[in-house]
């Protein structure tokens, strides 16, 4: 870990990484890539010691409230946050200035703020997203060696239902030779129906790899699935999309599962929503005012 003072928080489309670099060790993070000029280890963290004053200052100073959006590139629940309670704070200051949440995470930690997470959404709109890869446990451990398990994010999905608050999963990535079967999709299906979620977002069946975390992705392979890099290399050599061989047929059943159970499947639809401001006590006002 080591520490730097930010000059800004929010980006021109109001998203925040409070942190840089992550510990969870997932083999195929895209994160890695060169292309976002990290200068340091992708293990060191990187914390912005005054992100806490920047974000109230950039919420103070915005002329309309908004959707904030965190998780995009850093997950905002890695360990050393219980130590340091950033994201805590930056939420406590979305909910006093009357702002909604979009929040990215693949940890139960995120329990920990369910208090503040309710207080947003009584007031605006709070959406809880969570990444499922595979309903298998042993295999999540291969491929996400320092996450929540699957049960325990499903656990947070069901939790975020019962309290009210709308979740979204991201279906993604599913590597080919490794998690692209009908079984898991099944399961995994299976679990978001169960938690009633609102949305998934499935970019498609496969994975993105470019410089930096495909060189990453292929020493995972070596240690944990020995000859499949070959497979790869074989099957894909260095293109930047890596689709799975089973993809029309997943996609498929993704898309009849999903409308079979009113769950949202459409990527534009799921970003305007996630990006869309919503003012619950204006709204109660104007019921009022009708009636």
């Amino acid at each position: 870990m080591h520490e730097v003072k930010a000059k800004s928080i929010l980006s021109s489309k109001n998203g925040m990484n409070l942190y840089r670099g992550c510990s969870h060790g997932c083999i195929y993070c895209d994160s890695r890539s060169k292309c976002y000029q990290m200068q340091h280890e992708f293990e060191d963290i990187e914390v912005k010691i005054n992100a806490v004053e920047l974000l109230e200052d950039a919420l103070k100073r915005k002329r309309k409230r908004c959707m904030i959006g965190t998780g995009a590139m850093t997950d905002p629940y890695i360990p050393i946050e219980i130590q340091l309670q950033h994201t805590r704070q930056c939420l406590n200051l979305i909910e006093k200035y009357g702002f909604g949440l979009s929040i990215l995470t693949k940890s139960n930690r995120i329990l920990r703020d369910l208090d503040i997470l309710k207080s947003i959404n009584e007031k605006t709109k709070c959406v809880v997203q969570i990444t499922l890869t595979t309903f298998d446990e042993e295999l999540c451990s291969l491929i996400e060696p320092n996450v929540s398990t699957t049960k325990d994010r499903v656990e947070v999905l069901k939790i975020m239902r019962d309290n009210g608050i709308p979740t979204i999963v991201w279906l993604c990535p599913i590597l080919p030779f490794i998690n692209d079967t009908e079984e898991n999709i099944n399961w995994i299906l299976d679990y978001c129906e169960e938690a009633k979620v609102k949305g998934i977002i499935c970019f498609g069946m496969g994975l993105t790899l470019r410089e930096g975390n495909r060189e990453y992705f292929y020493r995972a392979l070596d240690k944990k699935f020995p000859g499949l890099k070959q497979q790869y290399i074989k099957s894909f050599g260095n293109d930047y999309e890596i689709k799975s061989k089973h993809s029309e047929r997943l996609m498929d059943l993704f898309h009849k599962r999903c409308k079979k159970s009113g769950i949202i499947y459409d990527i534009k639809e799921i970003f305007t929503y996630l990006n869309t401001f919503e003012d619950k006590y204006e709204s109660k006002q104007i019921s009022l005012f009708d009636l």
